[in-house]
């Protein structure tokens, strides 16, 4: 980033007189960083929100709140989040809240990445299947995954920086493939094979996100391509994923 132009600001999301003074510094902040609880999520928001003021936050959440789809459903879906991921509640209305006293935030709500490093995909379904030879899949895999290629969702942010303030957006590409889907283009670019597993198991390999994971989501951006004029520009990700 240094040697893009950018001044690099050290420092951690619980660093909270870091984030603020940095804000303050700034025409718009993008919060991209994982947080791991919803008290440290909201505070690294609010420091980011009052140092910015009037300018553009916009606030990284997730598709999984959504839940089971039911479908192809939009921002307006009811949220029915697991376990993992349910206190984002709480934080995106706090931040959205703060359009009324003339703040300008943004939420996106990105699907699961892919291209480049795939993060989640890698940590928990290739690195693992490379350890025991088959990448899995949950049950039948006949659960769709709401996909977003990486520079995809990049240019969403951008886009997102002139959006109107309180706007929420769906980052997804638009194509939901199966999980055994996903698991066999993996193991396809791995050289490995497939198998299945039970949910029971999963979560004893993975924790709680396994329950994220079993979602079935087919979700659309075309709120964020009408308003914004973001339309995915990838739209193979099971190419992608298996090459």
């Amino acid at each position: 980033m240094a040697a893009a132009g950018a001044s690099a600001v050290r420092g951690g999301l619980t660093d909270l007189d870091v984030l603020n003074h940095a804000a303050a510094r700034a025409q718009a902040v993008i919060h991209l960083a994982q947080a791991v609880s919803g008290d440290e999520d909201l505070a690294a928001a609010t420091a980011m929100l009052d140092g910015v003021g009037g300018g553009t936050y916009v606030h990284t959440g997730g598709s999984w709140v959504y839940g089971d789809t039911d479908g192809i459903q939009d921002e307006t879906a009811p949220w029915n989040p697991p376990a993992i991921v349910a206190w984002r509640k709480a934080v995106e209305d706090a931040v959205l809240a703060r359009a009324k006293n003339g703040g300008r935030p943004v939420v996106v709500q990105p699907g699961l990445l892919y291209g480049g490093d795939n993060r989640l995909i890698d940590v928990f379904y290739v690195q693992p299947g490379r350890e025991s030879g088959a990448i899995p899949y949950l049950g039948d895999g006949a659960n769709h995954w709401a996909l977003i290629h990486v520079d995809d969702l990049a240019r969403l942010y951008a886009a997102a920086l002139s959006a109107p303030a309180g706007s929420v957006y769906l980052g997804v590409g638009g194509v939901d493939p199966t999980a055994k889907e996903v698991a066999e283009a993996c193991a396809r670019a791995a050289g490995l094979k497939t198998t299945s597993i039970a949910l029971a198991e999963a979560r004893e390999r993975m924790g709680p996100i396994a329950d994220a994971f079993a979602l079935d989501q087919r979700l659309t951006s075309a709120k964020a391509q009408r308003e914004l004029g973001r339309t995915p520009a990838h739209t193979d990700p099971l190419s992608v994923l298996g090459s």
